[in-house]
């Protein structure tokens, strides 16, 4: 009898060990983890079989540089809410914005002398920043559940680029300046006599035309673009100061701009003198592509501040705070605008070609080239 009772508390202390205690063993990643990560790693690519992995390296990282194009609040709000989803990581963020600004960084890269860990990707210079980023594997760990984000997010060619926003253009106007039914319901209809001659505004730098390139093709985007400055429309450059502008009466329509950047003036005016139309097919691009670099003192940690923009939480405080979430999430104001209507994205097959197709608009618009150094 005492035999088979020590047999039993021999065989509850052996499952004890098994499950519970710190001996136990950790569960073995799938085959279908393991092929994952040996076909990622064959094209010279890093890829962990286990998120918790990624997080003890994060923890013993303990800090996170990240340079960031987003607005202040956004950045303010997604640091304060990482800091409390991941206490043991002290993260820095900073804005950086502006051509010049990018030129430098992508010149600290090339030099070796770039100290951050997360990066913002300008679509400029897309190709050019590729190759100082760290090859995680990103959109595999995403695709089999060990990140937790939307594929549809990340790069599908470069596997290791996540766009965490998107923008939407469309037409603003001044209601007591004009007509809402004389609002035009197409992009051509902005080629009718009645809008020759200063009589709306077009941004300099072609990012609604360039975003209507994956609908409409090229060459018949460069033939409108042609025919657009032969409108002879005002041209600007800084929307969010046009805008402001607007309310005072001294524009009545404004070409192509952010809706989130007429939504955050429109804010500003009590008496909500401004409106807008969502024009078909609606131009749509993803922004603020970011990645890890490869000199990252913290990668780990800023593998999981990817992570974290991109997950639903990360995505529902852009949408509170800058209405920037991308298209591609589900809920999400651009997703809700753009339902059920025909979109031009400019997403991932597109996004390298970004700065060719405004520079080759600009050309049509009359404007010189910049010369290539």
């Amino acid at each position: 009898m005492k035999l088979k009772y020590l047999w039993f508390a021999a065989f509850l202390f052996g499952s004890w060990l098994a499950t519970s205690s710190p001996f136990a063993a950790t569960p073995s990643p799938s085959a279908s983890l393991l092929k994952a990560k040996q076909e990622a790693e064959a094209k010279g690519y890093v890829f962990h079989t286990s998120r918790d992995e990624i997080v003890e390296r994060a923890k013993k990282e303990g800090k996170l540089r990240v340079f960031s194009s987003q607005e202040p609040p956004s950045i303010k709000a997604m640091a304060a809410a990482f800091k409390q989803k991941y206490p043991f990581i002290d993260v820095q963020t900073q804005e950086l914005i502006g051509l010049e600004n990018y030129q430098r960084m992508l010149t600290e890269m090339k030099a070796g002398f770039a100290k951050w860990d997360v990066n913002y990707m300008a679509a400029d210079y897309y190709p050019e920043y590729l190759p100082y980023q760290k090859k995680f594997d990103i959109l595999g760990m995403a695709e089999r559940g060990v990140l937790q984000m939307a594929p549809k997010l990340i790069d599908p060619i470069n596997r290791n680029v996540v766009a965490i926003q998107s923008n939407i253009q469309g037409v603003a106007y001044h209601k007591e300046l004009f007509s809402a039914a004389k609002v035009p319901d197409s992009w051509e209809d902005f080629l009718r006599p009645e809008f020759n001659g200063r009589k709306f505004a077009l941004d300099v730098r072609p990012k609604t035309l360039g975003a209507l390139v994956p609908a409409w093709g090229l060459e018949k985007t460069l033939a409108y673009a042609r025919k657009l400055a032969a409108q002879q429309p005002i041209w600007f450059r800084g929307e969010q100061r046009l805008l402001v502008s607007m309310i005072a009466g001294e524009l009545a329509v404004l070409y192509g701009p952010n809706y989130k950047s007429f939504k955050l003036v429109q804010a500003k005016d009590p008496l909500k003198k401004l409106e807008y139309k969502v024009v078909e097919p609606i131009p749509a691009r993803l922004t603020e592509a970011e990645a890890v670099l490869n000199m990252a003192a913290n990668p780990y940690a800023g593998l999981l501040w990817l992570e974290f923009q991109a997950s639903p939480e990360g995505q529902k405080i852009l949408d509170d705070v800058d209405l920037a979430a991308s298209i591609f999430t589900p809920g999400s104001m651009h997703e809700q605008l753009t339902k059920g209507k025909q979109v031009s994205v400019l997403a991932w097959e597109h996004y390298h070609k970004m700065g060719k197709y405004e520079e080759e608009i600009v050309g049509a618009f009359g404007f010189p080239r910049a010369e290539k150094q």
